[in-house]
Formats: structure tokens, sequence, C-alpha cells
């Protein structure tokens, strides 16, 4: 192969960059590209800590290399993503551009050369790194770039070899373990490296393109609340207003704002007002190629200019949350209202309707002390949606007051996991079950140790619809996550019973409850469910939970004792089960059909119940299932 031009080697550094390692990675990127390109230029040799700082990492002219150590720390990332995509999307390649150890000037080899070798300099006390060249014999340069020699063989003292068949098993043994810590600290780099390297954005100054110079303060506020607004984003890199304001009133050239800056976004835009109109137009520039990526228009009425340029700034910040593709939300709320959103999450991760009801008040007194805590109205609605499961879903406007607490939430932030799975919950309560299905999976995608929304993605989804393996599935993920959590455990022991698998189910019940009582029902213990069921409802003249025991009396023989409670119970379901223990399949059906009120959600789940299994075939049932929203 002849020696690489400068084409040639930019069009490797563009197959680099467009690979999986680099591709949503623009930190490494620009420092990859930058270097190269200074190489390229004949000037690698001025490559430096400082000048890397600086122009790629966006750091002060006059930053102290030896307090701040990015240059390094990212040095050190991109020779390992580089050696990772030489293993892999780049193995077949004939060029190779490695960041020799020691230095920050790029060599350029082919595949079948010789590797840098020996180059493990450490920085030297000052901070700088120690210059690459000491090393000059291994490089020429040809083109601008430097190419490794293939170094001359040097005579080597002789020394004693294993025998060939032990040398042999010492290589295999040798590369196999090399191979396996590759692939170990590969997989440990790449979701560390891909998941959080920050993205650099630069917000430039709203220009005023109004006739009134006096509304330049608008559009410099609603500049700097767009900055504060991104700066709290987990994973965006915002520079500052001083940053920004430099180019204030300048020609703006993206490439020389991205150089100067070291970001890889530019947010730039206008404000036009005119009498009680506002019209804002902003962009998402790409500085690589000043490609935009986004733009977005908002015209309001000048009603309550501060009111307007909150909602404005929002509105800009979540779209461009969503444009890049990550960036979650540190709120700056009070004290006071994220107690009162803990003390609602504790009742709402209660499994019973109990725990529900006591959780909206303190999610509703959250949003009075704070309208703009996004996570106090996904609470909420997740709350509201939950008591749909039980006896409270069918109260006057319950279910507008939740449609409206999730809308909030997702206008609020809408890269916030915990909206997508209270819209998960809603959209299950109106039967919406593939749309339901994706909001589950993007809460799960954007939050994957949320243990909660496995949970609900089988509870609300899965298993009133019937596939009750993926529901176990769900569940159980659920439960290993949170092995302690009450909640997780008694949809772990619902689901099995569901399935039935009584044993299995029991293991997850505390002594003597009520979840334990129904899975001896499932295996026709009619005697002992009665023993643990009586003491719990009977004695304390209880209304509701009398459902099982009415089923296991009616079993065991004792039908007028069931048909008291029958005449007693309030629950629909409950009273369903009563009649299905005393094998009434016309009065089980009429009870199952008087509980289509309170939604699909919940009469699904019901509708797994063992004691129903002799009604399942019935065409009155499939009548049912089809006017509530129930698959067949």
């Amino acid at each position: 192969m002849q020696t690489p031009s400068s084409t040639e080697i930019r069009a490797e550094v563009d197959r680099i960059l467009q690979s999986r390692g680099f591709a949503r990675n623009e930190r490494l990127s620009a420092f990859l590209r930058f270097v190269v390109e200074q190489e390229l230029s004949g000037i690698g040799d001025q490559l430096k800590e400082s000048i890397i700082g600086v122009e790629v990492f966006g750091r002060r002219a006059d930053y102290d290399v030896r307090q701040d150590s990015v240059v390094r720390t990212e040095a050190s990332k991109l020779r390992d993503r580089l050696a990772k995509y030489y293993a892999t999307d780049g193995a077949n390649g004939e060029l190779i551009v490695e960041l020799p150890k020691g230095g920050y000037r790029p060599a350029i080899r082919e595949r079948d050369q010789m590797p840098l070798a020996g180059l493990n300099g450490a920085p030297s006390p000052s901070g700088e790194s120690a210059d690459p060249h000491v090393h000059a014999p291994l490089n020429s340069r040809v083109n601008g770039a430097s190419v490794i020699e293939s170094p001359q063989e040097s005579p080597v003292e002789p020394r004693s070899e294993p025998a060939p068949h032990a040398a042999g098993r010492l290589r295999v043994w040798t590369i196999g373990l090399a191979a396996i810590v590759v692939v170990a600290l590969g997989a440990i780099a790449w979701e560390i490296w891909f998941r959080h390297d920050p993205i650099p954005v630069v917000v430039l100054p709203l220009l005023n393109v109004s006739q009134d110079p006096a509304n330049e303060y608008f559009s410099d506020g609603l500049t700097a609340e767009i900055i504060r607004n991104l700066s709290i984003i987990d994973g965006l890199a915002v520079r500052s207003q001083t940053s920004s304001f430099a180019f204030k009133g300048k020609v703006r050239d993206a490439g020389e704002i991205g150089k100067q800056l070291g970001v890889q976004y530019i947010v730039e835009g206008s404000v036009l007002r005119s009498g009680q109109q506002l019209r804002v137009d902003a962009q998402l520039i790409r500085v690589r190629d000043d490609f935009p990526l986004w733009s977005g228009r908002y015209d309001r009425e000048l009603t309550d200019i501060f009111a307007i340029q909150d909602e404005i700034s929002r509105g800009i910040v979540n779209s461009l949350r969503l444009k890049l593709g990550q960036g979650r939300r540190r709120y700056e709320t009070s004290a006071e209202a994220y107690d009162l959103y803990l003390r609602g999450r504790a009742a709402l991760a209660q499994p019973l309707g109990s725990g529900v009801r006591n959780s909206v008040e303190p999610f509703e007194q959250a949003i009075a002390k704070d309208p703009t805590f996004a996570p106090a109205y996904a609470g909420l609605a997740r709350a509201r949606a939950s008591m749909a499961g039980f006896d409270l879903g069918d109260r006057p406007g319950e279910m507008d007051k939740m449609r409206a607490a999730v809308e909030k939430a997702m206008q609020l932030d809408p890269l916030l996991p915990e909206a997508y799975q209270a819209l998960g919950t809603v959209q299950t309560r109106d039967a919406q079950w593939v749309q339901a299905e994706k909001s589950f999976l993007r809460c799960i995608e954007l939050d994957p140790n949320n243990g909660r929304a496995h949970g609900d993605y089988a509870m609300f989804l899965l298993l009133p619809t019937g596939p009750l393996k993926e529901a176990l599935r769900e569940v159980r993920i659920a439960q290993k996550m949170d092995p302690l959590a009450r909640d997780a455990r008694a949809d772990l022991a619902y689901v099995l019973r569901s399935s039935g698998r009584f044993e299995e189910s029991k293991a997850f019940c505390d002594p003597q409850s009520g979840c334990l009582a129904q899975a001896l029902l499932g295996e026709d213990k009619f005697a002992e469910t009665i023993a643990i069921l009586e003491p719990i409802y009977v004695a304390n003249d209880a209304a509701v939970g009398l459902g099982p025991l009415g089923y296991a009396y009616a079993r065991a023989g004792r039908r007028e004792d069931a048909e008291k409670l029958a005449a007693t119970v309030r629950r629909p379901i409950e009273k369903a089960q009563v009649y299905a223990g005393l094998g009434d399949k016309d009065r089980t059906v009429a009870a199952l059909d008087a509980a289509s009120r309170l939604g699909p959600v919940r009469l699904g789940r019901a509708l797994t119940f063992p004691e129903f299994a002799f009604v399942r075939d019935d065409a009155r049932m499939r009548t049912l299932r089809k006017r509530v929203g129930l698959p067949d």
C-alpha cells in the first residue's frame, strides 16, 4: 500500500466518527478530529494539554492543567475507544489511527505495520504531557501525517523457550484471558461512556428584531432563562451566560464559535415584539457541518410577559432535549414540595387501595407548593389511574383529573420516566393498549432501574390483556430489582396465583394474610382459607374483602353462609366470587357485568382469577370483554 494521503486519512477519520462508538459522542469525536487536523496542518508537534483544553474542551486560556485533568482523562477514553473500534467496526480497514500514550500527537499506520510500542510516558510535573517525539525514530513525516515505519531488526540475546506444546498452550491461555479482560473492560466502558458523556451546547444571545430597541431586555432575559433551564439538565454541558454573551452583536460563525467554546451544538434565534404580539424563533445548529437539526416558532399574546418567557423557554428546552435524545432534569423545587412528593410516593407504593387514596393529597399539596414540579403531577396521575383499580375510578370528574395531571407532567418534562409510567396507566384505563405499551417501554428505556415501571407494565397491561407469561416475567424483574418492596411481592404473588402456581405464590405472601388465603383457595384448601379469613373479616365486621371467604364457604358446603355474605358484599367482583363458589353461572356473569364500570384494567385482572374459569367461555363474557375494550 502506498503512503496514505491527507484525503485518505480524513476519510478514515470520517469512518471512525460515524461508527457506533463515536456517532453520539461529540466530545471524543471533537478531540480526535482536532488532533488529526492539527497533524495534517503540519503543527502536530505543537499539540499540548493546555491547547487541547482550550480548543476542544472550552477551558479558559489560563486554566491550570495540574488542577484540571479533563484532557488526560478524555485522551485515555479516546485511546480505548479507538482500540474498541479497530476490534469491531474497523476490523477490516487498511489504516489505523492511534493516539500514542505519553502525548497527544496522532499516528497513522497501515494495518500490517507494527504499532507504536513503549510509549508509556507520564505527564511531566508541570502537568504538560511528555513530548511524544522522544520516540521520533518510529515516525516519519509524510503528507503532513505521522506514519509508522517498520522498526529495523536488532539483535537480541538468546533465551530459553518453553517446549513447543507448552508454549502453544500458554499462548492460547494468554490470548483467551486477554480476550476476556478486553471484552469485560469494553462492556464497562461502553456502559459508562456512552450513557454519561455530556453534550456541549451554547445558547447565543437571541436577536431583538423588533423596531423598538427597548425590547432588548426581553430577548436577553429569554436567552438567560434558556441557559439556566438547559444548565439543570443532566447530560448537557451548557456554556455560561458570560461565554455566550461574548458573541452578542458579532457576526456569527458556527465553526469559530464551536472552536472557541468547545461546543458541538449552538442554539440561536430571534425575538419579534409588535404591539401585543410576540414571536420567538429558535433553532439548533450542529457545529461540524453548520446543519440545522431543529427549529421552532412560538407565537404568543403579550398578556403576561414573564409567564410567556417561562413557557417559551421551557418549550425550547424540552424540544432540544428530545432532539438531542438525552438529559434528565435536575429539579430546583422547595424542600417542602419535595417532602410532600416523597410522602405521596411512599403511600402509592403500598399494595392496598388505602395507600393509593392516601397518596393523592400529598401529591396535590406538593403541586400547590410548586406548580412546575413535574414528578408530582406524574405521581398524581398514576395515583388517580391506580384508583381505577378500586371502587374510586368512576367518581364524577375523576378521569378528567387523571388525564389533566399526566398531560401537565408531560408538558413540563417530556423526558420524565415517571410521566411515561403515569401515561401508560392512564392509557390502559382507556383501553389504549398499543399506546400504553409504548409508554411503559419508553419509561423503562429512560429509567432501566425503575422496578415499579416493570410492575405497572405487568399489572396494568399484560395481566388484564392476557399474556400471563410476559406478565410473570415483568413482575419477577420488578421483585428482583426491589426484593423487599411490599408492592413488588404482592404483584408477584398475584400473577403467580392467576397463572395457577399457587405453591410459589405462597412464598411471597405474609403469614395469615388474605394473599396466603387466596393461594390456599386455589389449592382447594377451603378449611385453611376460612381459618385465615374469618378472623380478618367477620370478627371486624368488614364490608370488603369477603369474596374469597364467601367462595370458600360455598365450596366447603356452607352455602347458607355464602348466600348471607353475598347479600352484604358491596364490590361486584367479590359478589361474583361468592356466586362462582355457589356454581351459579348466571349470577356470576351478572355480577361481573356490573363490575364493568371499574374499567378494563380491574375487570381484566379479575377475570384471571381461577374461580372464574368456569364462565370464561360463556358468550356473554366475550360480549362483556369487547364492551370494556379487553381483547378476546
